[in-house]
């Protein structure tokens, strides 16, 4: 019986090496089948563009060269890597080509995060985790940098958190991890600001002598985790472009995935922050002054910004795993030792088998289905329209300028909030729901306006049908376009 028992163990312990696999494949069938889903924000339009522009001349933006409001401006690109592999995807594949890429990075967040709470939790619980983390990402999972970026943060804070738990300092072998994520995307600040947590954390029940000289090693390596974060081509000037988006002020109640959390109506998030409470409460989780503050800090982010929410979904759960662990009786046993070299080969076997499988699967599914953006962020007749009358000076809708940029087209305004700064966009926004009819008419001719693009519901499209001087010249259910009127301009002009 004990042979059967100890048998038993050694299969679980090879069927486990394989369940973050299993989970990350999971995971990229999944996304790769709503793989449209992932092509709704036009940020994607002129993120490829800027990676198009970086492999054409072997160089990076120091200046904006995208909109006729800000031509020349100082703006560096934190994404320029992310951007690169975007467009090169996108150039060999299509839309399928940042599908694809966005998939994989999802499949590999979710396989890192089901193996590092694995060190601590049973299974069953690694991989609840995961499909909540992933829910309550899921309208913030778009073909753009930050998802890229997501296994990067997931590694690297289960890295710090491992080192915390075992009362010592992570290993700088680790630091690349932050030169890479650096590149990838401007987040990178937030895993600089968990190194101190963490450090409380790994301090925290040492004696006085012992708390020193381990605080003492954790702040060198935060020392060299900012430099690494500095290895750009950028350098130290990625720390600035980084933080820039944080200085909007009013600007960040406005743009959707900056606002706060709204709990008017429940949402995934509101069931994961009363969850956690239940579950503190249920289980009497006792957790250490800084596990506390890290699980504040991260709720109080995705409080303040909707998109900080994948960041508490993967990252609250690496920080309670080790404290609900210590409360299972059957957290692990000593039977995942090592394995013998058969058992390693079989986990090879069954590795490769899953990535066969989802390989085919993709194969298969690629071959008879096209990913296509959303049509409302792609006003392709209206945009056709104003470059056959030679429009140069579009006053156009906020979502609209990754499409426009990825057209050729100069913008009045796009995503890049930060080159455009608080004043001028919050003068955009009031102008677009005409809340003063002024600040509308006053943008229109100090920028010399010539069109105006609109999606097809603002309010001031349907306030410049009544403004002498523009006539509506086209509309469907995506944008409307006004021009301005040249009969009545001729109509005042002096007759000769």
């Amino acid at each position: 019986m004990s042979l059967s028992f100890t048998n038993s163990i050694a299969v679980q312990s090879r069927a486990r090496a394989l369940v973050p696999l299993c989970v990350g494949a999971g995971a990229f069938l999944f996304f790769l089948y709503v793989g449209d889903t992932l092509l709704q924000d036009s940020d994607t339009f002129w993120q490829i563009k800027i990676g198009q522009w970086i492999l054409d001349h072997h160089a990076l933006p120091y200046t904006d060269f995208y909109s006729f409001t800000r031509p020349g401006a100082s703006w560096i690109s934190t994404s320029w890597l992310s951007q690169v592999l975007f467009a090169l995807s996108y150039a060999h594949w299509d839309w399928a080509g940042p599908v694809i890429l966005t998939t994989l990075a999802i499949a590999l967040s979710a396989a890192i995060f089901v193996y590092l709470l694995d060190a601590h939790l049973e299974l069953p619980r690694s991989v609840l985790f995961a499909m909540l983390a992933v829910l309550l990402s899921m309208h913030h999972i778009l073909a753009r940098p930050h998802i890229l970026a997501l296994p990067v943060m997931i590694a690297w804070v289960g890295m710090l958190m491992a080192a915390a738990d075992r009362k010592g300092t992570p290993s700088w072998y680790w630091l690349p991890l932050m030169s890479l994520w650096s590149n990838l995307h401007g987040g990178f600040v937030l895993g600089l600001a968990l190194i101190g947590p963490m450090a409380l954390e790994a301090i925290w029940t040492l004696d006085s002598g012992k708390q020193v000289r381990l605080l003492l090693r954790w702040f060198l390596f935060g020392v060299a985790a900012l430099a690494a974060s500095c290895v750009t081509p950028y350098g130290w000037r990625t720390l600035l472009g980084a933080t820039n988006i944080l200085n909007l002020g009013e600007l960040l109640s406005v743009i959707s995935e900056w606002m706060p959390a709204s709990f008017a109506s429940f949402n995934p998030f509101e069931g994961a922050v009363l969850g956690l409470i239940g579950l503190g409460l249920f289980c009497g989780l006792t957790l250490s002054l800084p596990r506390i503050l890290l699980v504040l800090l991260l709720t109080c982010m995705a409080l303040t910004h909707v998109r900080s929410i994948e960041a508490f979904a993967f990252l609250v759960p690496l920080v309670l795993a080790k404290p609900l662990g210590s409360l299972s009786a059957s957290a692990q046993t000593d039977a995942q030792g090592a394995e013998s070299w058969p058992a390693r080969y079989v986990n090879a076997l069954g590795a490769l088998m899953i990535v066969g499988a989802a390989w085919t699967s993709t194969s298969i599914y690629m071959s008879h289905h096209r990913f296509t953006f959303t049509m409302t962020q792609t006003p392709v007749a209206a945009v056709d329209l104003l470059e056959q009358r030679k429009a140069q000076r579009i006053f156009n809708a906020y979502q609209f300028g990754g499409y426009l940029i990825s057209r050729d087209i100069p913008v009045f305004v796009d995503g890049r909030a930060e080159l455009y700064g608080e004043k001028f966009v919050m003068d955009f926004f009031k102008a677009v729901e005409v809340k003063k009819l002024d600040n509308l008419t006053r943008l229109l001719d100090q920028y010399k306006i010539d069109a105006t693009l609109m999606v097809a519901d603002a309010p001031a499209a349907q306030v410049l049908d009544h403004i002498r001087g523009w006539k509506r010249l086209y509309a469907d259910d995506i944008a409307v376009i006004h021009v301005r009127d040249d009969q009545q301009a001729a109509a005042v002009a002096p007759s000769k």
